[in-house]
């Protein structure tokens, strides 16, 4: 497994499992356990979580998968966000949807996901999405507080444009170690909208959700871009579409690091197999080409 180094005491597995989807895969706590140390033998040691997922209840399953084996916990990076709030039944008082990036709200998540997860600090915690009216002082002291407590020992953002990142660094004092953002070959915005661009100036690496497309790949409307990447893959030896999907984020110059949303081993493998795939940059561009549905200027 490849590794990123985000800082000098900190760094991701190159492929990120992501809990989004937890509910569905309807795993036993021990069930549940198992996929983790499985994961832990292809070198997936980053998980993805947050404080939302499955109507706030993803994280006390994870939580008591954990419980099971204390031990596990000095062998992952556990990374977790804030911020999303809508009506559910585990928070009763929650009662419109909108986001939250108040001190009191900060603090207040982090500490429930601590909670949950059943774990004494979160290596990495991610303002889930901005608010458009978030008081950047607001998070910096709720990221001062959260640091200086041991509970949190670095912090980033998710969902965030290149703008909205470099306003926030700027009343921060810890550096934000990374952006998770929508990227995949059917959803090319932050190749064309100067993200990546200024993620690479400043060297940070981000995290890509939903790199399959949500599934879109295997659909109809992912027809044009599956054809060009299963063409590609056959002179390579390889001919599963999801892997070749990874390859393609994996070889571009910003170290993208995919989260894998699936609770099936076998794909999960798919991905990690995807670290052995390069991809030439004629090859990266005749797949971004198909995506856009028009030739390059």
């Amino acid at each position: 497994m490849q590794h990123v180094q985000l800082t000098p005491t900190l760094r991701f597995s190159r492929i990120i499992q992501g809990f989004w989807r937890l509910k569905n895969w309807q795993k036993t706590p021990q069930e549940l356990l198992t996929f983790v140390k499985q994961g832990l033998e292809y070198g997936i040691d980053t998980l993805d979580h947050a404080a939302c997922y499955d109507g706030f209840k993803s994280e006390a399953e994870f939580g008591r998968a954990l419980a099971l084996d204390k031990s596990l916990r000095e062998q992952l990076t556990l990374i977790t966000k804030c911020g999303i709030l809508y009506p559910n039944s585990e928070l009763p008082d929650i009662q419109s949807h909108y986001y939250d990036n108040s001190y009191q709200h900060i603090i207040w998540s982090a500490e429930r996901s601590l909670q949950k997860l059943q774990c004494e600090y979160l290596d990495v915690l991610l303002i889930h999405r901005l608010s458009p009216c978030a008081d950047p002082e607001q998070i910096a002291l709720a990221f001062e507080h959260l640091h200086q407590a041991g509970k949190v020992r670095h912090f980033g953002v998710s969902n965030y444009t290149a703008a909205k990142f470099s306003m926030l660094q700027s009343y921060v004092n810890q550096p934000l170690i990374t952006n998770q953002i929508e990227i995949s070959p059917l959803h090319l915005t932050p190749f064309d909208n100067g993200t990546l661009d200024f993620l690479l100036e400043k060297r940070i690496k981000p995290m890509a959700w939903s790199p399959l497309a949500g599934g879109k790949l295997f659909a109809e409307n992912g027809h044009r871009v599956a054809e060009i990447l299963r063409k590609i893959g056959e002179k390579k030896g390889e001919t599963r579409l999801d892997t070749l999907a990874y390859a393609w984020l994996l070889s571009h110059p910003a170290k993208i690091m995919p989260i894998v949303g699936s609770g099936q081993i076998e794909r999960v493998k798919s991905a990690v197999d995807a670290l052995t795939i390069s991809f030439s940059e004629e090859e990266w561009i005749a797949v971004y080409v198909a995506s856009q549905g028009h030739d390059i200027p």
